[in-house]
């Protein structure tokens, strides 16, 4: 056995030691890859890469010829320092490896709550996406229709036929206080994709939530914390509101991630109604200690 080999099965022989299954389930684990890749550094666009290449790398979910929905968070007229919306470097990083992978097309868009005009251009989100080749448009009304949720407080709502519609949908979110859910971050982003008077949820939010992100289901979420918006949200404006940490959080699992993203608040998942009733209801895992979470510096 030479020198190589010999290290990576003295490590796999190590690992199987402390995990529960031993040895043949720590190998299959780490095949399997992380549940979570949490990555940080100075570049937006390397951090976002090296987390979906943690992954599998972005072939893993977009397919060749597919047509691709990257769901940021476009709702406020905010540029990036202000941390209201999703980083747009992060976003186009997104859309460049879903065409690198093969993708027919690759659509951005969103359902503002202010002016859509002024948050695609102030964002920053449009022109990076653009420049990527990404169809950055603004959502048509007509185009949102009833569906059948069958969750636990929405039953039927209208949706973007265009999420349903697609091959592959990537949730591409930021993490940032909210005044009402505590944070939003990859759920509660689907509120981007509802038609009709998003408001009225708001009386049993924590549930619609869950129920919205069942019903969109995405092969992947990337969390934008490159900067975190910590107080007054999901607005923003205030600098001082605003913390930079480069980090980029990448995985599959979107209760997962809201529990992981309540950590860079100071917060646990379960301090979250919507992560506690996910967790609660088998769509996602909640308990960090129970996931498999890679953590690199780029």
């Amino acid at each position: 056995m030479d020198r190589r080999k010999f290290l990576r099965s003295a490590a796999l022989a190590g690992i199987g030691l402390s995990f529960p299954g031993g040895l043949k389930q720590a190998a299959e684990a780490a095949q399997a890859g992380p549940d979570l890749a949490v990555v940080q550094g100075p570049s937006a666009a390397a951090i976002t890469r090296a987390a979906i290449e943690a992954l599998g790398g972005m072939k893993k979910f977009v397919s060749r010829g597919d047509i691709v929905v990257v769901k940021p968070n476009i709702a406020w007229d905010r540029v990036p320092e202000q941390a209201g919306d999703t980083n747009p470097e992060v976003v186009a990083e997104v859309v460049r490896l879903c065409i690198e992978a093969g993708a027919k097309k690759v659509k951005v868009f969103d359902r503002p709550v202010n002016d859509p005009r002024r948050c695609y251009v102030q964002s920053g989100i449009a022109e990076a996406a653009r420049d990527k080749g990404a169809d950055v448009i603004f959502m048509d009304d007509r185009k949102f229709k009833d569906m059948e949720i069958k969750g636990i407080a929405l039953k039927t709502w209208p949706l973007y036929t265009e999420v349903i519609e697609a091959d592959t949908v990537i949730n591409v979110p930021i993490a940032k206080h909210h005044g009402l859910a505590k944070l939003t971050m990859s759920m509660k982003n689907w509120m981007g994709v509802m038609g009709g008077s998003r408001r009225m949820i708001h009386q049993k939010l924590d549930e619609s939530i869950v129920d919205l992100a069942r019903a969109i289901r995405p092969k992947l979420t990337v969390l934008d914390a490159v900067r975190i918006l910590t107080d007054n949200g999901p607005q923003g404006g205030d600098l001082d509101d605003v913390k930079r940490l480069d980090t980029v959080i990448a995985g599959t699992d979107q209760v997962a991630i809201d529990s992981y993203g309540a950590t860079l608040f100071g917060m646990k998942g379960s301090d979250l109604g919507y992560v506690r009733i996910g967790a609660e209801t088998g769509f996602g895992v909640m308990d960090l200690a129970k996931l498999n979470i890679r953590k690199m510096k780029v």
